[in-house]
């Protein structure tokens, strides 16, 4: 499966901006959401072929909404990997566990989340 259209989600403006144009300038096409109900809205418009996701974010935590997406049969071929600050090795884990493929810590480094995204294609 080739992966074009990513849906980033995180609270951080700064991150959203970092990301985009991140993925922008790698050839993805992308849609941004700040919390667990804007992102849920963006994948009934338009299922994307990836999720970044945050962890820590208002409301729904990034695990909560990670186990949500992964078990919901609509959605749980949809790729999700863990973009956080949070750099415990039991949190890679549990976001694993959660329905994750894949986790990276931030800051992010760019040629890491792009072999980690042809790793997934």
């Amino acid at each position: 499966m080739a992966i074009r259209k990513v849906l980033v989600v995180d609270d951080s403006k700064t991150e959203l901006i970092f990301l985009t144009e991140l993925l922008q300038k790698n050839g993805f096409s992308v849609k941004t959401a700040e919390n667990a109900e804007d992102a849920m809205r963006r994948l009934e418009e338009e299922q994307p072929d990836l999720i970044l996701m945050d962890i820590v974010m208002p409301g729904q935590n990034g695990f909560q909404l990670t186990r949500a997406i992964a078990r919901n049969p609509k959605y749980e071929s949809v790729p999700i990997i863990m973009c956080t600050s949070k750099n415990q090795e039991t949190d890679r884990l549990w976001g694993m566990r959660q329905g994750a493929r894949d986790y990276i810590v931030k800051p992010v480094n760019a040629a890491e989340l792009m072999a980690k995204i042809s790793a997934l294609a």
